[in-house]
């Protein structure tokens, strides 16, 4: 869908590739031209609308009537006939949390709030705790590790997948599920690569519907349970595809973001050493440490929605059934709602209004089992390697993906006498 007004930011769309390799290291620079010259603009390479500005995004986000989710993640998600005669083996691409509008998706919301409240979190943190200083124990005795792979990674995969029902034995089945589910929304991605991920999605659903037999013969005190049991008043309860599709959205929600929040926020505390240094000195940072890492270094960069009728936004035109780009990472750091947005502040007074987690009646479901999961990480990682840098004999190198801002490895070093 081509753009339909003038002056509609050439300039800017030119700038924008998120799969450039150096486009990771300009991003604010790519962000303040947003702001200024184009707000809301037209990407030829991706064929989407881009909306950058806070208080635009909000626009959006608060009117789903015009701004439809319903199977948004089709923007990116395309498939061959061959992958499609895979995906027929299974359960089908069914819209529920993220792809669904109002009124259908108030039913989602609602009975997963069921099976997703405060205390299921809250009960989570001694273990969540524990977790976190076992990986550490794996490591500390070496003085350098690949924080990603070693502690961000594993820390909240143990954690969904204990809340999923997975046994240990299943985890690296269950990291390989999350990675080709996350892979399926790129752009460019290679037939046969599509096809490999629609084999382990299957196989996904296939895993998680014998749990979800087993839960309807042996019920536990755990979500599948609470899934099955899920009702509300006047609402259907959910079919198996539908529990099926929620599950896929919690595997990726739960661990694949959340380990990028970790790294990001690593990083961010590690490039300047005052940053970690504060941090170890005063612990009642973390809360707000881990705010402004989620505004900052969003891991969800920005989610899609489609037009359901010609809408006026940001001074663009934007016609019905167009494809946008709601850039929760350009709103995040919009001098208008941020001041001093390229500085990282660990006391700044709005930071928990950031866009990380989206808003409106998508606002994220697991928003608070993040948060938990990393402050828990920062509370560990400065009790037990206080001393820990950036390791001076190899680089951080980012992932490649259109919508998510993380690192594929993230290496650090300390001296083992100092660790605890």
């Amino acid at each position: 869908m081509g753009q339909t007004s003038a002056g509609s930011g050439e300039g800017v769309a030119a700038s924008y590739n998120p799969l450039d390799p150096e486009y990771a290291g300009r991003i604010q620079e790519v962000f303040t031209q947003a702001h200024r010259e184009a707000p809301v603009f037209f990407s030829p390479l991706y064929n989407v609308w881009v909306v950058t500005r806070y208080d635009d995004i909000w626009t959006v986000l608060k009117d789903p009537e015009r701004y439809s989710s319903s199977m948004s993640t089709n923007v990116v998600a395309k498939d061959h006939p061959e992958v499609l005669a895979i995906l027929k083996q299974g359960w089908g691409q069914l819209s529920t949390l993220v792809t669904c509008d109002p009124p259908a998706h108030n039913r989602y919301r609602g009975l997963i709030n069921k099976a997703f409240t405060p205390r299921r979190v809250n009960e989570r943190e001694p273990f969540i705790r524990a977790t976190a200083n076992r990986l550490v124990d794996a490591f500390i005795d070496q003085g350098k590790t690949d924080l990603i792979w070693s502690f961000a990674y594993p820390l909240p995969m143990t954690i969904i997948a204990d809340i999923l029902g997975v046994a240990d034995d299943d985890l690296d089945r269950f990291k390989r599920w999350s990675d080709d589910l996350v892979a399926r929304l790129s752009f460019d991605l290679p037939k046969e690569r599509l096809i490999e991920c629609a084999h382990s999605l299957i196989e996904f659903q296939r895993y998680f519907d014998g749990l979800l037999k087993d839960r309807e013969e042996n019920p536990r005190d755990d979500m599948l349970t609470d899934l099955l049991n899920a009702r509300i008043e006047g609402a259907e309860p959910l079919n198996r595809g539908e529990m099926l599709s929620m599950i896929q959205q919690l595997l990726v929600a739960g661990n694949e973001t959340t380990t990028s929040l970790i790294g990001n926020m690593m990083s961010l505390l590690l490039e300047e050493r005052d940053r970690w240094e504060a941090l170890c000195a005063d612990p009642s940072l973390a809360a707000g440490v881990v705010e402004e890492a989620l505004r900052m270094e969003s891991p969800v960069q920005g989610l899609f929605r489609v037009t359901t009728t010609e809408v006026e936004l940001g001074g663009a035109t934007i016609p019905k059934g167009a494809q946008l780009q709601l850039l929760y990472a350009a709103g995040n750091r919009d001098e208008a709602e941020f001041r001093k947005a390229e500085d990282f502040q660990m006391k700044r007074d709005n930071a928990a209004t950031h866009l990380a987690f989206g808003g409106g009646v998508h606002f994220c479901l697991g928003a608070s089992l993040a948060r938990l999961e990393a402050r828990i990480a920062l509370e560990t990682l400065t009790t037990r390697i206080p001393d820990v840098r950036l390791a001076a004999d190899s680089s951080p190198q980012r992932i490649a993906h259109f919508f998510m801002r993380g690192f594929e490895h993230l290496p650090v070093e300390w001296p083992v006498e100092a660790a605890k």
